[in-house]
């Protein structure tokens, strides 16, 4: 039997610097109810919309799925044909929605802490998902890696979670060092030294590949973000020699603990950071995490839903 939570409202979504840790539990449990068939009364028709100023597959058809499993009406929205390409501003982009009645955004957008100047404004009260800021954070992957971390083995105390591979550019490893640090786990850190830095110092240790393989209860692998590398780098880059020295060979796997499991937050470059042979092999919970994005991005919908007041609870 699942355990019940309290019911969670928060005004939005952004960071996962504002969640402690038994916040981040409540997320989970909420998100297993809906998993498990939770449903939730809508007090009047609610509308979303996803504001999606870069390029996703599985965040957007995620948050989007997540509206429509609570009953919203979903507004389309794409960038390419917007009002921003004549100068509109992200701040009246979500004043339009808005006053056009929408009542709760996902957006995701290239540049770091975007939602500041949103959640400054005094004109703008509908709630905000983040659905990813630059190399900032993602706080629904975090939230659905959690859950996933959390279904596979029941705890987070003393459980040993590497995340390998672009850590300077990835939103990814900043929102999940910081949470798994609260919920009780170690972190380590992988991949080129040269992403490794003070700031993820403070969070865990870096340790090679070959290493941690034989360590950790959990191997989360990251993209390498080619789009935010410089020319030198991206020129330089052979898919062949950084999965030989930093990615998860099937060697490699061989050697893991036989719990042990592997997480992407994906896209995965198959034979790059992953061995294409592993990214559906026994020890995979890739497909699993997208699976309960679902129900995080439903727990995060439902929480700011409440907080307006238009989930009857009764």
């Amino acid at each position: 039997m699942l355990e019940t939570t309290k019911p969670l409202s928060y005004a939005n979504v952004l960071s996962m610097k504002d969640l402690g840790a038994d916040e981040v539990m409540d997320m989970i449990r909420e998100a297993q109810q809906f998993k498990a068939g939770k449903e939730i009364q809508l007090k009047r028709p609610v509308y979303a919309a996803n504001l999606f100023f870069e390029s996703s597959t599985r965040t957007h058809t995620s948050f989007e799925v997540a509206e429509r499993k609570l009953g919203l009406q979903v507004v389309n929205f794409d960038p390419s044909n917007s009002s921003v390409n004549k100068g509109e501003t992200m701040g009246d982009t979500v004043k339009t929605f808005q006053a056009l009645g929408v009542d709760v955004v996902a957006i995701r957008d290239r540049k770091n802490e975007y939602y500041n100047d949103l959640v400054n404004d005094p004109h703008i009260h509908l709630g905000i998902a983040n659905g990813g800021d630059g190399s900032g954070e993602h706080p629904s992957q975090s939230l659905l890696d959690m859950m996933t971390i959390y279904e596979e083995f029941g705890h987070f105390d003393g459980l040993k979670v590497a995340i390998v591979g672009d850590l300077t550019h990835s939103r990814v490893a900043r929102s999940n060092m910081e949470v798994l640090n609260k919920l009780g786990a170690e972190v380590y850190f992988g991949g080129p030294e040269k992403w490794f830095n003070n700031e993820f110092a403070e969070y865990g240790t870096w340790m090679p590949v070959d290493d941690l393989v034989e360590k950790v209860d959990v191997m989360m692998f990251l993209r390498v973000q080619h789009e935010r590398l410089d020319a030198s780098e991206n020129s330089t880059f052979t898919a062949s020699k950084y999965n030989a020295a930093y990615g998860l060979t099937e060697e490699r796997e061989s050697r893991m603990k036989n719990h042990a499991i592997i997480m992407h937050p994906a896209p995965v470059n198959r034979g790059v950071e992953i061995a294409d042979s592993l990214v559906e092999c026994d020890r995979s919970r890739i497909f699993t995490q997208m699976a309960n994005g679902v129900f995080i991005r439903m727990a995060i919908m439902a929480s700011m839903l409440r907080y307006r007041g238009l989930i009857d609870e009764d």
